[in-house]
């Protein structure tokens, strides 16, 4: 039997941030304690800054049905002399039953005290206070706050509590509140709560009152609304989708307004102004033929007849805000960009200040510079000017953190250097560089766009990791609080985006005397570790490529994607088992030994066949890096493999016809090896 529910927790206005953080595992944690308490069912879930609101139109009136089975102590230690021990009283009353309801069965060899029955089914109605207040406490907001003398924590102030099964109010009390059969309006409208007596009454109540309760239908009004303003005013709204879903989790009835600012702000760089607009108003910017124009638009929660005094508010407050950034702007372009005044900001404790920071990351671009020497001069050609250009780009790199543009807004930082660096008429690939050192910075992130951004980018990623490590500031279980793993990804990222050869051992032995002494095997294995997050290949592929001692993490990309790609066509469980025997096989077996075959005692049609497919392998014209060729001729040897190991006793009693199939095997085996490490696969 199942019912309606209808489920209101009103709450005082919601952080937009901390709660869209939160939002996908809301209904999840709700269906989770559902199941808990026997009671799973279909709902949907639906916020608005005030509200949480569960619905379903088909709640279950009572617990599901379940089984209980209970095992207690062993017959001879729940009875002596045909009298229950304390032991058998605990159990029967932690079943609930009598002594005569309770029976025996096996387990485990023994005869044990046994009790199956069925669990109580309880009314819906009984149980929903303890599953709202569970679920209540099961959100995390990150930072709460208690009021009056509630002593439970929330995000914000809980200030009503609606609960309807099949339009019956059901008395709960929580977090200081007791359920009461009303809600709350737009505050336009009223700050009276209006009593709603089902969930059809509820619904209708706050759509006549300018609530939509939908937060997609609110997200279909401000962008139907805003392509009413693109068509009317000729221009192109930036539809940012992170503002966006905080506009919809603060707004019960939004309407998106266009307004303009004067045109002379346009001097400011663009990334300031929209920044600005953004963070600090949450209005969208617009452009008109590819550059920003000057309007913008704001999402009003009002229910105002006349919104021309909301739109020069707001227009207000944005020119006091750019007018700030224009003095930042011009000041910062007076100062120039002075790296030497980062002497003054300290970097981590630990790791000295920026400036040493900035010389760090010039002495690892430099070497990258030589490590990648081919690759830029044909790039470049002039390898001398490129050297010249990464240097003056990782001195300037990290100089506009001192401009007061990057102190009012952070995320700017990279961003004006780039502005301030082409103002100065420094070569462009020296501020774009500035401009890109922080790529990626994200999952969906771009990428450098040119070798000497990503070199740039390189050496501040590997400046971090290598800094972090050599004072132990390493990443323990889920807390990462300087970025590192994704300043790892970041790396992987970077060197296959641009095909670069990176032999990580290699790399990092030649960087490691810049810093304290630290075991580097650690930041080795730190970042082959991200291999798994990075790559979309079965974890088992990449241990077995790592097994074989492959380092240079292009080859090692190489080396999977071969790998993936010939398995894919294959019978894959079948081809391991036969591979992996070539690894059990030649356990015992120095690899690093000649390996010598004796052909004339090469005697059984079997193994002369696996022997001479494996000349006919080694005599392929294949270039070093052909690992999809290899790969197919290696998996080739599966059918001879097998007519091998089934018809050849590979210990013989003969040593020396044993030690040569040994050999044989593990020559085949050493081949695989070049590639991966076969024994590791697994599907």
């Amino acid at each position: 039997m199942t019912t309606s529910l209808l489920l209101e927790i009103g709450i005082e206005e919601i952080p937009a941030i901390p709660f869209l953080k939160e939002l996908p595992n809301i209904p999840t944690k709700f269906h989770s304690i559902l199941k808990q308490y026997r009671l799973d069912c279909d709902f949907s879930f639906f916020y608005t800054p005030r509200r949480l609101v569960i619905l379903s139109n088909n709640f279950k009136k009572e617990q599901d049905s379940q089984t209980l089975e209970f095992f207690g102590p062993p017959k001879n230690i729940a009875f002596k002399d045909n009298a229950p021990t304390n032991a058998a009283l605990s159990f029967f009353k932690k079943c609930e039953i009598s002594q005569e309801e309770a029976t025996f069965t096996n387990k485990d060899g023994k005869e044990v005290l046994y009790c199956k029955k069925e669990a109580k089914k309880l009314p819906s109605s009984e149980l929903l206070g303890q599953i709202v207040y569970e679920f209540l406490k099961s959100l995390e907001f990150g930072k709460t706050m208690r009021w009056g003398e509630e002593k439970e924590a929330f995000i914000r102030p809980i200030r009503s509590i609606l609960a309807l099964l099949e339009d019956n109010l059901v008395p709960i009390y929580a977090y200081g509140v007791h359920s009461k059969p009303y809600t709350f309006v737009h505050r336009s409208i009223s700050y009276e709560p209006k009593e709603v007596q089902s969930l059809q009454e509820y619904l209708k109540t706050l759509q006549e009152n300018c609530v939509i309760l939908n937060p997609k239908e609110r997200e279909e009004k401000i962008l139907k609304e805003i392509k009413e303003i693109e068509a009317i005013n000729n221009i192109k709204v930036e539809l940012d989708e992170e503002l966006l879903e905080e506009i919809v989790a603060i707004t019960e009835y939004p309407t998106a307004l266009f307004g303009e600012f004067e045109e002379r702000f346009l001097e400011i760089p663009t990334p300031c102004i929209i920044t600005s607009m953004k963070v600090n108003q949450r209005y969208f910017a617009t452009y008109k033929e590819e550059s920003l124009h000057n309007g913008f638009i704001v999402i009003s929660n009002s229910l105002a007849k006349d919104f021309s005094q909301i739109i020069q508010g707001n227009a207000k407050v944005l020119r006091a805000r750019l007018e700030d950034a224009l003095f930042f702007y011009h000041n910062d372009l007076k100062k120039g960009l002075n790296p030497e005044s980062l002497k003054s900001v300290t970097f981590i404790e630990g790791l000295g200040s920026m400036w040493d920071k900035t010389q760090k990351e010039r002495e690892i671009v430099k070497i990258l510079s030589e490590v990648f020497k081919a690759k830029l001069t044909e790039t470049y050609q002039d390898f001398g000017l490129t050297q010249e250009i990464l240097d003056q780009a990782s001195l300037l790199s990290k100089a506009d953190l001192m401009s007061e543009m990057v102190y009012e807004f952070t995320e700017l930082q990279g961003i004006m250097g780039y502005y301030y660096a082409k103002a100065a008429r420094f070569d462009e690939r020296v501020a774009i560089a500035i401009k890109e050192q922080y790529l990626p910075n994200s999952e969906e992130s771009a990428m450098p766009s040119n070798l000497i951004s990503a070199l740039i980018a390189l050496s501040y990623k590997l400046d971090n990791l290598l800094g972090l490590f050599s004072i132990n500031k390493i990443p323990t279980g889920s807390k990462d609080p300087f970025a590192l793993r994704r300043a790892a990804n970041g790396i992987i990222k970077i060197i296959l985006h641009f095909n670069l050869h990176f032999d990580l051992k290699v790399i990092l032995l030649k960087l490691k005397h810049l810093y304290k002494d630290f075991d580097i095997n650690l930041l080795e294995n730190f970042i082959l570790e991200r291999l798994e997050s990075t790559l979309p290949f079965n974890s088992s592929l990449i241990r077995a490529v790592l097994n074989s001692n492959e380092r240079d993490l292009l080859l090692v990309f190489l080396k999977l994607s071969a790998l993936n790609s010939a398995l894919e066509i294959q019978d894959k469980n079948a081809l391991t088992q036969t591979f992996k025997r070539l690894s059990n096989i030649t356990k015992d077996v120095d690899l690093q030994s000649s390996l010598e075959i004796i052909e004339e005692k090469l005697t059984a049609s079997e193994e002369i066949e696996l022997y001479n497919a494996l000349k006919s392998y080694q005599t392929q014209d294949l270039s070093k890096e052909d690992y999809q060729k290899k790969l197919e001729l290696l998996l080739g040897f599966a059918p001879i493999l097998d007519r091998f190991f089934d018809k050849v006793l590979v210990n013989a009693p003969d040593v020396i016809f044993k030690n040569n199939r040994k050999h044989l095997i593990a020559r085949i085996y050493k081949e695989f090896l070049e590639i991966a490490d076969i024994k590791e696969i697994s599907f």
